[in-house]
């Protein structure tokens, strides 16, 4: 099957591939999550974010008249995915600008037109536009994996909203931030013609990942379950925060909050963050590559990133 640009799509495409009815509830349960959080958080307070208050990251994550990022992908998808990623940095700091002073109300809202405009796709778009290619802030991927990184981002900025006052993110928006963790990784190895893979363990389970040129395989891991190769286990909150750069991943890895098996067989992701900067886990690949082969700081454009 062509992607509509030419090309041909693997034939494994991980969780964009297992469908909808696997995808949408992860997506849209940590919507709701969220969206509880931002319910019961003052948006003026300030974030460990440098410059952004609560009202900043509740405002880049809405839709807006002038920013409806679904929409763009979905059109992306439509004329086969062709393009350059657009500057994620430059389009949060437009934003955010344009609506500073939004009132809470109005802020709130944009939050609930982005989570409707997330459920009329799944319930509404051809199922084929799931797996086709959609140039995202971190490169050509399937669309339905670019719907799951939403989860990924919620369930970090719900993290971002704890230090304020917000209840913690339940568990399954946790396990649902790794998954899209592990998707985005393992289409970005696929894609680089990178053949690895890793394990995301936490103590309820995981997920794991593996890539080759013919696609990538994402599985769900039990509690206690740990795969062969590379593996990266602390508590989901951790992962994630070592993941999104909140928390240094090697002070983690030194204060044993995080752990890591078969750092060579991680580094062989590690050139997936020079082709892509702003990937999810970029920090904890990049550390890979400076404890193995001290290859230097991959961070890149990560060190702007929300």
């Amino acid at each position: 099957m062509t992607t509509g640009d030419g090309g041909m799509r693997p034939q494994q495409q991980g969780l964009a591939g297992a469908g909808r009815d696997v995808v949408g509830p992860m997506v849209l349960g940590a919507w709701d999550a969220f969206l509880g959080q931002a319910a019961v958080v003052d948006l003026d307070r300030p974030t460990r974010l440098p410059g952004w208050r609560a009202h900043e990251v509740c405002v880049h994550l809405g839709r807006w008249p002038d920013h409806a990022a679904l929409a763009g992908l979905v059109a992306s998808a439509r004329a086969g995915g062709t393009g350059t990623p657009p500057d994620v940095d430059g389009t949060n700091a437009r934003v955010t600008a344009a609506h500073r002073d939004a009132p809470r109300e109005e802020v709130l809202a944009a939050l609930h037109r982005n989570r409707e405009a997330t459920a009329r796709y799944l319930a509404e778009e051809p199922p084929e536009l799931d797996t086709a290619y959609a140039v995202s802030t971190v490169g050509r991927l399937p669309l339905l994996s670019v719907v799951l990184g939403q989860a990924y981002e919620l369930a970090v900025h719900g993290l971002d909203l704890v230090p304020l006052g917000a209840p913690p993110p339940p568990a399954e928006v946790l396990r649902a931030g790794l998954a899209a963790l592990a998707e985005v990784t393992g289409a970005l190895a696929a894609s680089s013609g990178i053949r690895g893979g890793a394990g995301l363990v936490t103590p309820d389970g995981g997920w794991a990942f593996a890539a080759d040129r013919g696609g990538w395989t994402v599985r769900r891991l039990g509690g206690g379950e740990r795969p062969p190769g590379a593996v990266v286990e602390a508590a989901a909150d951790v992962l994630l925060e070592a993941a999104s750069g909140r928390a240094n991943p090697a002070a983690a890895l030194v204060r044993r909050r995080l752990r890591v098996r078969d750092l060579p067989e991680l580094m062989t992701l590690a050139p997936i963050v020079e082709s892509a900067p702003g990937i999810p886990g970029g920090p904890i690949l990049a550390m890979a590559a400076r404890t193995v082969g001290g290859a230097g700081d991959l961070l890149g454009r990560l060190r702007g990133r929300r």
